[in-house]
């Protein structure tokens, strides 16, 4: 772990910064020769401001427990930059039958059978069927943890089963999360790194801190730190599961809920 870059910034809090910023500045200060040691200090002569440091590992993608000092001749303050936990999840539209495509209603009718809905070794199927197909992600193919996931967030019935109308829903979200995946897949290797994965779940509309941030790589990142597009779409559900429960409990809309043992764990069991 080394500090590889110190810049001036000028800017507000509760902001995680891009490469945008990054290609804008220039560093004011960088420490010595980028090598591979334990401990590295400098010392540096800096005008009165404000200033970012970022620290970074030796190799990429490469995680590493590190201890920051900074020493200044006159008291200085110091905060970690980090977005606010938010989302920002549209309203589900709420079609009629009559509303959907016909081409989608023939599509389903044949895909969920004579019991008419899709369970979860159905969608299990179907989902990794569609994948397959896409020659340009990268996938182990979808579980059935994932798939009851995606049926809990959307079964309007309580049946865990998806009826028309809720199929319809998740199949729109999938072809979101597609569209996404690709335009934030910056290296085209059909795997997200955690710099695309970030920038990713901004566009589908969270913003998380960075203890959260660094929780999903652990939970969806392979051995190589990339996250594939099952494991993608999976994170997704989960976060807007999780966000549109806490909403739906947090009444009075204080960022607080508070709820008894059993609830806990009927709530972490559901999800």
């Amino acid at each position: 772990m080394r500090c590889s870059y110190c810049c001036q910034f000028l800017g507000s809090t509760g902001v995680h910064l891009k490469r945008d910023f990054f290609l804008k500045n220039t560093s004011n200060a960088r420490s010595e020769l980028f090598i591979n040691l334990r401990e590295v200090s400098s010392r540096f002569c800096l005008p009165a401001g404000e200033y970012i440091i970022i620290p970074s590992t030796f190799e990429p993608n490469k995680e590493g427990n590190f201890v920051l000092r900074v020493f200044s001749e006159k008291a200085t303050e110091s905060e970690e930059l980090d977005d606010e936990l938010s989302a920002d999840l549209p309203e589900e539209p709420v079609l009629q039958e009559s509303e959907i495509d016909e081409g989608f209603k023939s599509l389903f009718f044949k895909l969920a059978g004579m019991e008419m809905e899709i369970d979860i070794p159905k969608l299990q199927m179907i989902l990794n069927r569609v994948v397959n197909k896409h020659k340009d992600i990268k996938t182990n193919g979808f579980e059935k943890e994932a798939c009851r996931s995606m049926i809990n967030l959307l079964d309007t019935t309580g049946k865990g089963r998806l009826g028309l109308r809720d199929f319809h829903v998740l199949w729109e979200k999938i072809k979101q999360y597609l569209t996404v995946f690709r335009e934030f897949d910056l290296d085209k290797s059909g795997t997200m790194n955690s710099y695309e994965m970030r920038l990713a779940l901004e566009a589908a509309g969270f913003k998380l801190n960075n203890h959260i941030f660094q929780l999903i790589i652990l939970r969806y990142a392979k051995q190589d730190m990339n996250v594939d597009f099952d494991s993608f779409v999976t994170c997704l559900i989960r976060l807007e599961s999780m966000f549109k429960t806490f909403k739906t409990m947090d009444t009075d809309a204080d960022g607080v809920v508070s709820f008894s043992f059993s609830q806990w764990i009927s709530l972490t069991m559901f999800t």
